[in-house]
C-alpha cells in the first residue's frame, strides 16, 4: 500500500489530512500486524496438525486433538450377546491327539452294579501343553587315524550337513524370527533362547545369527524384488530409518502376494526406481510424495486417505478453506460409499463408472474453485493435487487398483515400531537384515505360510550348499497388465 491510499477504515480525506510521518508510522505498524498475524496462523496450523489433517500417526496427537467419532452405545452389556453364535476352540481329530484318558464309571450310582461296555458318545474335553523344550546337542567326533601300512596320518571329513557354527539352522532361524518378526530386542532374545528354548546364547552371538539368516535369505529377496517389479499393480511407501546415527530411508513396494522392503540413503526418485526398477511399465499406488513423478500420471493411483486429510486441514483452517473443504469431504463420503459397494459385490464396475462420473466432476470443480482461495497453503495444496488429477481415478477403471495405500502402510507400520524401539542400525550387515527378513515375514504372512519353517529351511540350505526356498507364491506366470480403460 502506498502512502498516498487510505487504509481500510480510514476515510481518504482523513487520511489526506494526515501528517506524512504519521502515515509512515501507520503503514509500517499494518504491515507489521500482517506479518504477525500470518505467523500466528502458520503457527496454529502447525500446533493443531494431527493423524485427522496430517500424515501424522495417531500416537503423536496431542493431548487436544478432537477424538474420532464416538459409536452411538447400543445399550447392550459388552461381550457376547445371548444366543449369538459361539466361536469356542474346536476339537482336535482323534489321529492328532498324542495321549487318550478315558474314565469309566466303575459301578451304577443308583444301585451299584458293576458297570461293562463302551460309550460311543462319550463327553470329550482336550488339554493342549508345551513340553520343556530341551535343545538337541549333537557332537561331531573328527578322528584321525595312522595307516598301518604306509604310516601317514588321514583325518576324517567333517559332513555337509555340520553347520559350521555352534547353532544348528533351526537356532539361527528363531532368533531371526524373534528379533525380525516380533522386534524383539538383541538382549532379550538372549534371555528368551535361554528361558523358553534353554539354550545358552550369548548377546554377541545374536547378530552374528542374524547375520546366517541374511545370508539365507539374500537370493530369495532378490528373485522377490524381480518378481514385484514384473506385478500389474504395486503400492509403494517409503518412512525414516537411522543407520550409524545418519538420516536414511526405508522403502516398501507390495503386491497381494509379495512385499519387498529396501534400506536407501536417500528419499527421491532414486531410490524408488532402484526398488521398482526403471523400466516400471504396471500401475503405482502411492501418495503425493515427488519421488514417484518419474511414473506417468496415467500409470499411478493417488492415495484417498491422504487426500482426505489434506481437506480436513481446510476444514479446520476455518473461512473459505474450511466452505471448500468440507464440500471435497462430502464427495470423498460418497465415493467411498461406492466403493465399498463395488468391492464388496452389490454393485458391478460398469454402474460404480457412471455413479462416480458426478463425483469425480464435482472434486474437480471445489480443487479448481481452491487455487483461488485467499490462504495460500489451501492454494497451493489445491495446485498440487490438480497436476496429479487424472491419477485421482484410476481405482475407478482399472480392477485391481485401491483408492487408498493402506495395504503399504500396514506392513510399514512393524518396521516403523522396529525403529523406534532399536533407534535404527548401526551397520550396512544390520541394514541388509532388516530389508531381507522384513521381506521374507511380510511375503511369508501374506502368503499364509510358517515363517519359522520357512527361515529354518534357508537356514539349512546355505549349509547344505542347497538353493534357498522362492518366496514367490505357487503359481504359474505372472498376469499380464491390466488394460487402462478410460472414462470419457
Amino acid at each position: 500500500m502506498s502512502e498516498r491510499e487510505a487504509p481500510t477504515g480510514i476515510s481518504a480525506e482523513d487520511w489526506a489530512a494526515t501528517p506524512v510521518a504519521v502515515r509512515v508510522v501507520v503503514l509500517s505498524l499494518l504491515a507489521a500486524v500482517e506479518r504477525l498475524s500470518q505467523q500466528v496462523a502458520a503457527l496454529e496450523e502447525r500446533l493443531n496438525k494431527s493423524s485427522r489433517n496430517s500424515s501424522k500417526p495417531p500416537s503423536s496427537d496431542p493431548p487436544n486433538t478432537p477424538p474420532r467419532r464416538k459409536r452411538t452405545p447400543s445399550g447392550r452389556k459388552p461381550g457376547g450377546q445371548k444366543g449369538h453364535t459361539g466361536h469356542g476352540r474346536s476339537l482336535k481329530p482323534a489321529e492328532q491327539v498324542d495321549r487318550m484318558v478315558d474314565l469309566k464309571p466303575v459301578c451304577c450310582g443308583e444301585c451299584g452294579s458293576l458297570l461293562l461296555g463302551e460309550d460311543s458318545r462319550p463327553v470329550r474335553h482336550q488339554v493342549s501343553e508345551l513340553p520343556r523344550v530341551k535343545p538337541v546337542v549333537t557332537e561331531y567326533r573328527r578322528h584321525t587315524l595312522e595307516c598301518l601300512a604306509c604310516g601317514v596320518k588321514t583325518r576324517g571329513d567333517w559332513p555337509v550337513e555340520m553347520p559350521r557354527g555352534s547353532f544348528g539352522p533351526r537356532v539361527q532361524a528363531t532368533v531371526g524370527y524373534l528379533t525380525g518378526r516380533f522386534g524383539v530386542s538383541q538382549r532379550d532374545v538372549e534371555e528368551m533362547m535361554g528361558a523358553v528354548f534353554h539354550t545358552d546364547v550369548a548377546l554377541g552371538s545374536v547378530p552374528a545369527l542374524e547375520q546366517r539368516v541374511s545370508a539365507a535369505l539374500e537370493e530369495p529377496v532378490k528373485e522377490a524384488q524381480e518378481y514385484v517389479r514384473e506385478q500389474p499393480v504395486v503400492n509403494a511407501d517409503e518412512t525414516g530409518w537411522r543407520q550409524s546415527g545418519q538420516r536414511h530411508w526405508l522403502w516398501l513396494d507390495t503386491t497381494p502376494l509379495v512385499t519387498v522392503f529396501m534400506l536407501a540413503v536417500t528419499r527421491g526418485a532414486k531410490a524408488a526406481k532402484q526398488l521398482l526398477g526403471e523400466t516400471f511399465e504396471g500401475i503405482l499406488g502411492s501418495d503425493r510424495w515427488g519421488g514417484y513423478n518419474w511414473i506417468d500420471r496415467e500409470r499411478r493411483q493417488v492415495c484417498w486417505a491422504h487426500l482426505k486429510r489434506d481437506f480436513q486441514a481446510f476444514v479446520d483452517r476455518g473461512g473459505e478453506s474450511a466452505r471448500i473443504g468440507q464440500a471435497l469431504l462430502e464427495q470423498v463420503h460418497e465415493m467411498f460409499h461406492l466403493w465399498h459397494r463395488v468391492r464388496d459385490g452389490p454393485l458391478d464396475r460398469a454402474d460404480f463408472q457412471s455413479a462416480s462420473q458426478p463425483i469425480r466432476k464435482r472434486v474437480g470443480e471445489l480443487l479448481r474453485e481452491g487455487t483461488e482461495a485467499s490462504h495460500k497453503k489451501t492454494r497451493r495444496t489445491c495446485e498440487n493435487i490438480l497436476k496429479l488429477e487424472v491419477a485421482l481415478w484410476k481405482f475407478v477403471t482399472v480392477e485391481g487398483v485401491e483408492p487408498t495405500n493402506n495395504c503399504a502402510e500396514r506392513p510399514l507400520r512393524r518396521a516403523v515400531l522396529w525403529r523406534r524401539r532399536s533407534f535404527g542400525t548401526q551397520s550396512e550387515a544390520g541394514s541388509r537384515f532388516v530389508e531381507r527378513v522384513l521381506t521374507a515375514v511380510a511375503t511369508l504372512r501374506q502368503q499364509k505360510r510358517d515363517v519359522l519353517d520357512y527361515l529354518t529351511e534357508a537356514c539349512a540350505s546355505m549349509v547344505s550348499g542347497d538353493a534357498a526356498p522362492s518366496l514367490l507364491p505357487d503359481t504359474s506366470v505372472a498376469s499380464p497388465l491390466p488394460e487402462l480403460a478410460s472414462i470419457n
